[in-house]
C-alpha cells in the first residue's frame, strides 16, 4: 500500500467523523428548537424564590401606593377621577394622564393592578377567581433524552 492511499484513507475517515458530527450538531439543534417551541405553550410565571411567586412592592408614599391602599379600601375599582381624590392631587388632565399612565404600565404586565373598564382600575388581589386553565400534566422536572429525536 502506498502513501498515497494511506492518506486517502485518512482523509475519508475524517470525512467521515465530520459527517457524523455534524448529524449529531442537527439533532442538537433540532432538540433546542423543540424545547423553545414548548416553551412557548408553558404559561408565563413570574420568576419565585422558595417556590413562590414574588411579591410585586410599591414603594411607600407614592401616588401608586396610595392608589393602591385607596382601592383596598373601597374593596372594588375605582375611576381615575377616585384615585385623584384620594391620592390628594388635583383632578386635571396632567394628573389624570400621569397616574393612569402608570397604573396602565403595571395593568399590561400582569401585576398588582387590574383595568375592568376604561379609566378605571382594581387589584388583581380583589378579582373573583376564575376558572381554572387547565394544566399541563407535570411529566416530572427532567426532559427525556428522546424528547425532539427522529
Amino acid at each position: 500500500m502506498g502513501l498515497r492511499e494511506d492518506f486517502q484513507k485518512r482523509i475519508d475517515k475524517k470525512q467521515q467523523e465530520i459527517a457524523e458530527l455534524e448529524l449529531k450538531i442537527k439533532e442538537a439543534r433540532s432538540y433546542v428548537q423543540a424545547l423553545l417551541d414548548t416553551m412557548k405553550i408553558l404559561p408565563k410565571q413570574p420568576s419565585s424564590i422558595n417556590g413562590t411567586a414574588p411579591e410585586f412592592q410599591l414603594r411607600p408614599g407614592t401616588a401608586l401606593a396610595k392608589a393602591r391602599d385607596a382601592i383596598k379600601h373601597a374593596g372594588k375599582p375605582l375611576h381615575v377621577n377616585e384615585l385623584l381624590k384620594s391620592v390628594g392631587k388635583p383632578i386635571d388632565k396632567a394628573n389624570k394622564v400621569s397616574l393612569s399612565g402608570s397604573l396602565a404600565g403595571y395593568v399590561r404586565r400582569g401585576e398588582i393592578f387590574t383595568r375592568p373598564a376604561p379609566n378605571t382600575f382594581g387589584l388583581l388581589e380583589l378579582e373573583k377567581p376564575k376558572e381554572p386553565e387547565p394544566q399541563v400534566e407535570d411529566l416530572g422536572e427532567e426532559i427525556p433524552e428522546t424528547f425532539g429525536k427522529l
